[in-house]
Parts: structure tokens; sequence; C-alpha cells
């Protein structure tokens, strides 16, 4: 439930605009501009396979039909969050607790108007009854156009449509006099995201505090605290720590060169995750602490610091810093909420009880191989918060002698990738699977041409050593400069000349012959990995598929393709947890919100032919999972060819009895025309994310030898890949 976005992300119009631009990268993300009288909203729709976009023209008053509606929505948050069943409790006994009689209450980033229709609820407002004045009134403020008006057709159900004011701006955009009657008494707002701070919770609290509120206003919540742990972990360590840990690959390939530790790092930042699917591989090295405490019912600073001294309770070395916040929503502390991890034991009700993934615990890195430290020893820990982020140092009151030192704030070049690929450059095995790949493609190959059609730094460098006449260009079409000028950086440090290495940023246009000098292409690979598509769907990465096939007028015949084919894998699962979070809705806290189950995407009581959505997550940190049949293969792209639709059939024996919730499906990628060399993506691979195409409704399962006549054996698994737009669609059916 966005209110304020950073204005970094805003691109505005004159006063006199009616329109307004959004930039929506993946999942949706809504950024308002100036508001008008008819509201009309753009929405970057980005094509997977070509990295291309178009604008999409949502009108205010524009009705779609509901049997045509598409789930806009379903890479969103907001279903996750409304299936919380701890948060809407939590929020519903504090708004009970706090509106007590009629007053103007204000609803920042009001999302579906649930929080609204508490609040009217408890001042004994309905359609049934005579609309609220000025001196008992509900303002919800939402700046997306799509959930307005979504947020219109739950208010219409429930009967709340004339009681709650609906305003689509951001709330900085509200102005009392002109947008409101008056200042309100009481602000209800859910603003928050696993940091506490990133959807602009201190600048939304300054101006609603500044223009919007009365003086000593009641605000639900009431205070947030934010709280720390110190914890070594390996796994953690390798999501960041790439100079230590390809030191050990021993293929002198140096993504990292001596002297440069920061030059491909991980951007110095939290990063949320789900860090109980880890308790078993984490050390605690303090006891929790307090950081940070932010108070709702008055304005924030925009910075703050704090330093604490911090005991160690055992000996180890200090990875990464854990951090989670928790809610107070009520003024006198009976009503709390909290994000942290279930091995933290809190004397106050907090959601263990519902897996959600709206909100997740927080992660940061400590520099290079982490801290050593001792038992009892004490650390100083500074964090500093700005108005949308919060960072931490730790330091050791032991001179460091034997430690190599890091400095992130170097001048140097730097470019940054997501943890995960990170960890993947890092990674012993996944390196020489590329490297045995590459040496066997340009085996007996005398000047080849080699095109990396990718975002792989490290095929291109990997290539650049392993030939010293091969020519290379690379694409790198999400790196773009950053990436030219990494490779520029590194050239020297891995023995090979960057007159040899071409990097060209054609964009949309395609690869011709002038480019490569009338040559044709002898090799064409990729990992395959794209920047910025971290959180798309696996196959969504067949853009190499798409590339190879715009390239074919300059591929010789003899071409080596790698990878040479993609395999697309799955497994039935129960996954509880997962399909919970995205089940239809009826009731929440007594308002009924099935009218926003299509185009929320959800699974559950759904009319034929609705089906559960498919989703990415990393499977392994989703809650309680299990596999109920073996993994089998759906079917396979060839990228010997050019780019076709692809059809796959499978009959499908359960192994496991359970309900199966789902499918996990991810590609295996092929890199050899001789299968010898396959990097996998499944769910066993933590470093890549998997498809979960989740049932409309859980089937119960088991196997043929049980004798249940009650339970499915088996399922016929079909699937279909269309070209043109990406789309995987899976169909099932059980006997």
């Amino acid at each position: 439930m966005l209110s304020l976005i950073p204005k970094a992300l805003t691109l505005s119009l004159s006063s006199r605009t009616t329109t307004r631009l959004i930039l929506i990268p993946l999942p949706l993300k809504p950024v308002a501009s100036r508001p008008m009288s008819t509201q009309r909203m753009f929405q970057l729709k980005l094509d997977p396979l070509t990295g291309n976009s178009e604008w999409v023209v949502i009108e205010e008053n524009e009705v779609v039909p509901e049997s045509s509606q598409e789930p806009l929505l379903a890479t969103t948050s907001y279903l996750d969050m409304l299936n919380d069943s701890y948060r809407n409790r939590a929020y519903r006994l504090a708004i009970d607790k706090m509106v007590t009689k009629s007053c103007h209450v204000l609803d920042i980033g009001a999302g579906t108007g649930l929080l609204s229709m508490m609040a009217a609820r408890a001042m004994g407002s309905s359609d049934s009854t005579t609309s609220l004045n000025t001196k008992g009134m509900v303002t919800a403020c939402e700046s997306y156009l799509p959930m307005v008006k979504l947020m219109k057709k739950v208010l219409h159900v429930n009967g709340m449509g004339r009681n709650i004011k609906v305003i689509n701006k951001r709330s900085d955009e509200l102005e009392v006099g002109v947008d409101i009657d008056s200042r309100a008494d009481i602000l209800v707002s859910e603003i928050l995201d696993s940091e506490l701070l990133g959807e602009g919770l201190i600048p939304t609290l300054q101006h609603a505090h500044d223009r919007l509120l009365v003086e000593n206003p009641l605000t639900v919540p009431y205070r947030a605290t934010t709280y720390g742990q110190l914890v070594e972990s390996t796994f953690l360590w390798k999501l960041h720590d790439l100079y230590n840990n390809e030191a050990k690959a021993l293929d002198g390939i140096h993504l990292v060169p001596a002297g440069m530790d920061s030059i491909l790092h991980v951007k110095s930042q939290q990063y949320a995750m789900h860090c109980d699917a880890i308790t078993k591989e984490i050390k605690l090295l303090s006891e929790p602490f307090k950081i940070f405490e932010f108070d709702f019912w008055k304005r924030p600073d925009s910075h703050g610091e704090t330093e604490l001294q911090i005991k160690s309770t055992d000996d180890g070395r200090v990875h990464a810093v854990v951090s989670w916040w928790v809610l107070q929503l009520d003024r006198e502390g009976t009503i709390f909420y909290s994000t942290a991890p279930r091995w933290i034991s809190l004397p106050i009700h907090k959601s263990t009880g519902n897996w959600c993934d709206h909100w997740k615990q927080c992660v940061w890195f400590i520099p290079g191989k982490g801290m050593s430290i001792c038992e009892g020893e004490e650390l100083l820990f500074h964090a500093l918060h700005t108005e949308t982020s919060v960072s931490y140092e730790l330091k050791s009151q032991i001179p460091i002698t034997d430690e190599r030192q890091h400095n992130l704030n170097a001048k140097d070049f730097q470019l940054a990738l997501p943890p995960e690929r990170i960890a993947i450059y890092g990674d012993g095995e996944w390196r020489l699977s590329m490297v045995m790949a590459m040496r066997n493609a340009l085996q007996g190959r005398v000047q080849p041409l080699c095109v990396v059609a990718d975002d792989s730094v490290f095929l291109t460098i990997c290539v650049a050593r392993l030939s010293k006449t091969a020519y290379v260009l690379s694409l790198l079409p999400g790196l773009g400069n950053k990436g030219a000028q990494y490779l520029r950086t590194v050239a020297d440090p891995n023995c090979f000349s960057i007159d040899r290495v071409e990097i060209l940023q054609k964009g949309q246009k395609c690869l011709t012959m002038d480019d490569t000098q009338q040559k044709k292409v002898d090799l064409l690979i990729g990992e395959p990995y794209y920047f910025g598509n971290d959180g798309m769907l696996p196959w969504q990465n067949l853009r190499f598929w798409k590339e190879r096939s715009k390239l074919d007028p300059v591929l010789s015949k003899e071409v080596i393709i790698m990878p040479f084919k993609g395999i697309l894998k799955a497994c039935a699962i129960f996954c509880p947890d997962i399909w919970n979070s995205h089940r239809s809705l009826s009731k929440i806290e007594g308002f009924d919100h099935a009218v926003v189950n299509t185009t929320l995407g959800a699974c559950g009581d759904l009319p034929a032919p609705k089906e559960g959505p498919c989703l990415p997550f990393f499977t392994w940190q989703c809650g309680e999972i299990k596999k109920l049949s073996n993994v089998f293969t759906v079917m396979e792209f060839d990228f010997s060819k050019p780019i076709s639709p692809c059809q796959g059939k499978v009959q499908v024996e359960f192994t496991e009895p359970g309900l199966c919730h789902g499918f996990a499906l991810w590609i295996d990628w092929v890199m050899d025309s001789e299968n010898s060399i396959v990097i996998s993506t499944g769910p066993d691979k933590r470093y890549w994310k998997q498809g979960v195409k989740l049932m409309a409704k859980p089937v119960a399962v088991g196997f043929e030898e049980s004798g249940r006549t009650d339970l499915c054996s088996s399922t016929l698994v079909e699937a279909s890949f269309d070209p043109s737009n990406g789309e995987l669609n899976v169909q099932h059916t059980f006997s």
C-alpha cells in the first residue's frame, strides 16, 4: 500500500497536464505525478524476450469486463499482505481502540480501503446511515490508479462508498481546503517495507504532520522500533565476498583483481530475506539490540545516527547484521506486530503463525571475510538512517593487523550486481562448468569471432583469456556503459588486450555484417543472464533464444551456440505457505474482498476456467515445502534453430502422499551438444528463482501402491510456450 515514492523516480508534468506517467519495473511500482479531474495513467509494460517496453494507458473511467481481465497486480505484494491475518487483526484491534468518536481519519496509502473501512465502522458509519460530516469522516489517499479503481469496488460491495472520500493523489499533493476540508485528527497508514523506511515513511509522515494533521494527532501505528543481531553464516558471506570466494576457483579469471576489492560488489544496503530458512546455517554472535525508534505521532527527523557497544556472545566471524522491526500499533503498548525471525522470543503478539512474503527480515553484509571476534569482546556498532534507508558500520576495538582493509567508498570505478549473481560468480562448480564448456567450444578455432549476447562479464573475460586470437563482441544490453568500463578496468589483470573486446550497445537494433566487419559469427554465447531481470520467471531468460534468432543472418553455418538448449524441468510440490499467502480473499475482518481476487491473481475458490498464477520465488525461502514427485522434463528449447512455439506433455506419477498445491518449474541450461555440461537452476540451487505454478485448489495425491482410491496417483501436465510474448501456459489433469 504505497503512498509516497522517492521523487527521483517521478516523471513530473506541468500543472496543466491531464495525464500521469508511471514508470513501473517488475514488480509493479507506482509513481505518481500531478493529479487532474479525469485521471489517466501510463504504465510501462516490458517484453521480457526482447527487453523492449511500451506504454499502456489506464483510464480512470475505463471499464474492463471481469472475464477478460488479466491479473494486473499479480506480481505485487497486495494479495500476500491482505492474507496476513495477524497484520489485519492487529490493525483492526488498534483502530477500534483508537477511533472511539466522530473525527476526521486520514488513511495514507489506502490500497483496497481496508483500514479506511475499519475506521469508518469504528465511527459507526455505513451507507445505511447518514453520511459523515466534517466532524466524522474518513479520507482514503491512494496514488496508484489501478488500486483506486479496485478500492472503489470494495467500498461499494461493503456499503462504504458514500462515507469514505477516495482521493487519487500522492499524500504530499493533498491540500487542506482543496482536497480535504480540515486537518485530520487520526492518521492510519501502512507504508512500510521490510527495511521499514523504503516506501517513504519519513517524508510521508513529515508532510502529513506539517500540512495534513492536527497538533498531537493520534496515529495507527503509534511507533516502530528496529532491532539487529550479529551473525556468522557462510551462506551470507558467499552472497557478497566475490574476491575471497573466487580465489579458490583456480581458473585464472579475476572478476575482482587484487587491489580492486570493490570493483564488482553488492550495493551497501539492506537486503530482504527470509532468514528463518537459514536458521540452521546461522551462528548467533550477539544478543538482539535496539537500533532506531520512530514515533508516528510526531514529526520524524530526516536523518539519525546512533552508536552502540555490542558485546559478543561467542567466538566466531561476523558476516552480517540481521535486522527486523517491531510495530507498536496502540499508544498503551498492548498491540504489536513483529517481523523478527522465529529464533527471537518476544513476550508480545507477533506474526509467527503464518508465513508471508511482503515483509521479511533484512541482511546487511560486513565487507570481505567479515570480522573475527572472541566471546566477550565489545564491538562498536554505528547506525545511520536517511529518509529512505538504513546503513551500518561495525568496528572492532582491537587493532586489526592481519585482515584486509575494505574501502567501499573508494573513488575507483565500481559495478554493483545482485547478491545472488555475486554468489554464482564465486561458485567454483559453476565456474568450472562454464570454463570447460567455453574451452571445448574454442578448441581448434583460429581467430574466432565470438558474440556474448547477454550481460555476462564472466564469459566475456573467459573467452578473451582462453583464446589469444578470438575477437569478442559483447552486447551487454543491461549493463551498457558500466559493463564496458568494468571490462576495460579488469583487462590487464586478466591478461587480455581490450583491443580484442568490443562493446556493441545496439539497443533495439539488430547486429549486422557491418558490425562484424563482414565476418560471420563463430560462437554465440550467454549464461544466460540479463541485468535487471532478477525478479522474472525462469523462462523469461529465453530472451537468449530470441536474440539468437535476430542474429541468424550473421551466424556462420558451423556456429557454436552456448547454451545449446534449454530444458524446462518441473516437480509437483506441497507448498501450503505460498498457496495460503496467495489464496482468494473472502472477508477480511468482516469486510468482503472477493471482488479483488481476479485483479490480484488469487488462487482458491475461482470460477472456471480461472487458474492460479505462476510467480517467481526462491522456493527454498518459501516456508514449508516438499516434493511430491520426481523431477520431470516438460519440454525442450533447441537454440540451434530460430525461436518457435513449443509444446510438451508428460504423465507424472506421484512419489509422496500429500496435498499438491502446484508445481515448481525451472530451466536447466545444456551448454554443449553432447549434453555433458548442464547448469541447473532448480530448487536445490539457491541462487536462482524458480517459477511456482499454483493450483486453483489443492489436490490430495499419493502413489498408486498405497491402495487409496481417494487420492490422485498421477497427473497429465501439458505446457506450451508462445515466443510472441514469452508466456508459458501450463495445464494439468489429475487422475
